[in-house]
């Protein structure tokens, strides 16, 4: 007996070769897609019907910070260095273990309610914030945030850090934690220390985790002190590969551009977080062009305010549309496969697709409400019309998480609370 049915459901499998299937049924065994069509003779011990519904693989959030969800509103229409200067880097400097852990429980509550089944994630505190992941049953890829700024024995701390965090959770939670390593930029990092955690990640088989040009001011930095930008410099010393994930990705040359796709980099998408900082818009039609792998992701919480991959999904269509002039650019399918199988590939899970044998990573999106109706094109409506409060069902591993909008894996009001505590009592520690 397998141990869920979702039944007549329009399943939009993400899977070229299968394409969408109406009225279709998915059988799950084991944290697992056992089964997938139109009919089954399976019996499970829990039936799902998913009528007037759409089932889709989860979204794949591949760049965030999840404990800044206590930040929230903390600061906002700033420039970018007065925002960080002055306010973030100050309450990060008072953050605890438990600042994050909560913080880290209300951005995993956020996601499950909004469709998000996965996420990359760099922070500090990172065992707490792999206690939460693994308490809410969702999936994530945790890498601690390291910054030496040419500090040898600062250098030596943070690796130390990252080193001991990568070994003692990669696998855990049944296997729906995997660990990175975090390098922070190339600015904030130096080019010794980056060449340590490169071989140290190769060594340890597990993949990188970066910010790459994110700002203007950051190319100029590396042209000044350089004389090349991000881009070249990492490629000077064999950075770059299929194992790095690299966040933002905003001031790029045809060059870059070139680069990028040429060694497989993973490029993290992030533009409400980019328009919100005026930090610029990630040449994102290009890099598809290119065949670099382009996957989105929200940022944190104090540079975005939410976490909701499908405004996300609509943002990056629209922007990049109206960047480049051409309506036709960025249409709705491949915007999903930037929030779906893009993200799932850049973090190395098999997830981010409805096939036999993934994992059993799924959302469904009630399609029977006014600003849902008509249904012409389901993929244009998933990008353009809907949002995370349309998920009414989440399921990670096989395990459902959120059923008909009540979440299941964690207590809702409980983890709201102890968030409005922490924040209350953080901000009057910075004040002070």
């Amino acid at each position: 007996m397998a141990d869920i049915i979702i039944k007549n459901a329009y399943i939009l499998t993400m899977d070229p070769e299968a394409g969408d299937i109406e009225n279709g049924v998915v059988v799950i065994e084991d944290g697992k897609i056992k089964e997938i069509g139109t009919s089954t003779e399976h019996t499970a011990e829990k039936i799902i019907d998913a009528k007037g519904s759409v089932l889709m693989p989860g979204l794949v959030n591949t760049h965030c910070h999840a404990g800044m969800t206590i930040f929230r509103g903390y600061a906002d229409d700033m420039q970018l260095q007065d925002w960080l200067e002055n306010h973030i880097w100050p309450a990060e400097a008072k953050l605890t273990d438990e600042d994050i852990y909560a913080g880290t429980r209300l951005a995993c509550l956020e996601m499950i309610r909004s469709g998000t089944i996965a996420f990359a994630d760099m922070y500090i505190h990172e065992d707490r914030v792999a206690q939460a992941v693994d308490e809410a049953g969702i999936r994530a890829a945790l890498s601690y945030g390291m910054i030496d700024f040419g500090d040898k024995d600062k250098a030596d701390r943070e690796l130390e850090v990252g080193t001991a965090f990568v070994k003692e959770w990669n696998g855990k939670a049944d296997g729906r934690i995997i660990t990175m390593y975090g390098p922070h930029a190339p600015n904030t990092c130096s080019r010794e220390f980056l060449i340590r955690v490169k071989e140290q990640a190769v060594k340890d088989d597990v993949k990188l985790h970066i910010h790459v040009l994110e700002t203007e001011a950051e190319l100029n930095y590396m042209k000044e002190n350089f004389g090349m930008c991000s881009i070249h410099f990492l490629k000077g010393i064999d950075f770059w590969g299929t194992d790095v994930l690299a966040a933002h990705c905003v001031w790029l040359s045809d060059g870059d551009i070139k680069i990028l796709a040429e060694y497989g980099v993973n490029i993290s998408h992030n533009p409400i977080s980019n328009m919100k900082l005026a930090s610029g818009i990630c040449p994102v039609a290009k890099l598809i062009d290119a065949g670099a792998n382009v996957c989105l992701g929200t940022d944190g919480c104090a540079s975005n305010n939410n976490l909701d991959m499908f405004e996300e999904m609509r943002t990056a269509a629209l922007l990049q549309k109206v960047s480049v002039m051409d309506p036709t650019v960025l249409p709705a399918r491949k915007v999903l496969e930037m929030a779906t199988t893009n993200g799932a590939k850049a973090l190395g899970i098999n997830s981010g697709m409805l096939k036999e044998g993934y994992n059993a990573d799924m959302i469904i999106v009630d399609m029977n409400r006014a600003h849902l109706t008509p249904v012409y094109d389901v993929a244009s409506h998933l990008v353009y019309a809907a949002s995370g409060k349309d998920v009414t069902t989440t399921i990670v591993n096989g395990k459902v998480l959120m059923e008909d909008g009540k979440v299941l894996s964690m207590d809702e009001q409980e983890v709201i609370d102890a968030a409005i505590r922490i924040s209350k009592d953080l901000i009057s520690k910075v004040d002070n």
